[in-house]
């Protein structure tokens, strides 16, 4: 966002006075809206025009120990608010956040890392139903990070009861699932090794364990896990990355998958300073099926793959973006390949 507004307001709050007295703090707000035209071929497409309208609402503030917090509020499509998240910056200590809505936390964070010019491949209106890691990230969570050291930054994510709604304060809420805790760890590394050509280098790995109450149809604990890199060379930027998820639904001769493995890549070229350019993939595919004989006949009914080329534009504040999006085997259906053409612009303020 390009356009800040700032607001004074009291941050000092009862749960915090008791510990240490805060400074005043600031309230941000900024925002923007997306148009968007999609043409999606040989379906149909019904209304192609679509308009997105965000807010963020950020306020932040200083304790007399140093240590800082913010609060961030995103209120996106008319929605009452999309997310909200509380991070208290606790110096050398590390960070502490507390993530409602879709928060990205977690392994959530490493769903798709691939370098873009504006989406991911299978963000930029056809999905074409591939599966992604969440992990923690899927519910009100708490996650630790940790302070970068020699280029390595860990995290811990915990989801009290995996599934269950936002809480708000004084109130507590319970999900009529099969899940119960979840726990994610992850790892960022930068391995430059004091070399100039690999500072451009990042290497990410994550997993997500998330408990079964053995109640419904999940019978085992359900296990997510991601690994990849991404590196950055001048204008061009590339990656790799490959994820995995076990559902827990093994239920011997039953007629279902229990587990999608999925590939990405991606390639970005900054062609100067407004324009870039970019090409990424994304499959999953089905493995596990329990029943052989009633399993789909075809590899195309086990694989979803989903390819975009995309550029964007960017002059002040406004950005212009088109994505050309081919998904085949749409929804694992064989032989359900889908074409899309989206047109977006976006304007900050």
């Amino acid at each position: 966002m390009n356009k800040l507004t700032k607001v004074g307001c009291s941050a000092l709050c009862g749960s915090l006075a008791a510990i240490v007295s805060a400074n005043a703090g600031t309230l941000t707000v900024s925002g923007g809206a997306d148009l968007t035209f999609t043409s999606i071929a040989k379906n149909t497409t019904g209304q192609p025009i679509g308009m997105g309208s965000n807010l963020s609402f950020k306020g932040s503030g200083e304790l007399d120990n140093g240590w800082t917090y913010d609060l961030t509020i995103a209120h996106a499509n008319k929605n009452a608010y999309s997310a909200a998240n509380l991070t208290m910056t606790m110096g050398g200590l590390g960070k502490i956040n507390v993530n409602q809505g879709n928060s990205g936390n977690g392994i959530a964070a490493m769903d798709d890392k691939m370098p873009t010019a504006w989406e991911e491949s299978w963000g930029a209106g056809l999905s074409g139903g591939v599966k992604l890691v969440l992990g923690s990230g899927a519910s009100q969570n708490i996650m630790y990070t940790s302070p970068t050291l020699v280029g390595t930054t860990i995290t811990m994510t915990y989801a009290h009861e995996y599934g269950a709604s936002d809480v708000a304060d004084k109130g507590t809420k319970s999900a009529d699932n099969d899940a119960g805790r979840s726990y994610d760890a992850t790892i960022n590394m930068n391995p430059s090794l004091g070399t100039e050509i690999l500072s451009g280098l990042n290497v990410f790995l994550g997993a997500s364990t998330i408990e079964s109450r053995n109640n419904g149809a999940t019978e085992e604990d359900q296990y997510q896990g991601v690994g990849g890199l991404t590196y950055d060379l001048g204008p061009i930027s590339i990656g790799a990355q490959w994820s995995g998820l076990y559902t827990g639904q093994d239920h011997g001769n039953a007629v279902t998958y229990h587990t999608y493995k999925n590939h990405a890549f991606g390639v970005a070229f900054n062609v100067n300073d407004s324009l870039s350019v970019s090409y990424g993939e994304y499959q999953s595919r089905k493995a596990g099926y329990n029943n052989s004989e009633a399993q789909a006949t075809s590899e195309a009914g086990r694989v979803v793959e989903v390819s975009s080329w995309q550029a964007a534009y960017t002059m002040g504040g406004a950005s212009f973006r088109i994505a050309d999006t081919t998904a085949n085997n749409v929804l694992w259906s064989a032989g359900d390949n889908q074409t899309a053409t989206t047109v977006s612009l976006g304007l900050a303020f």
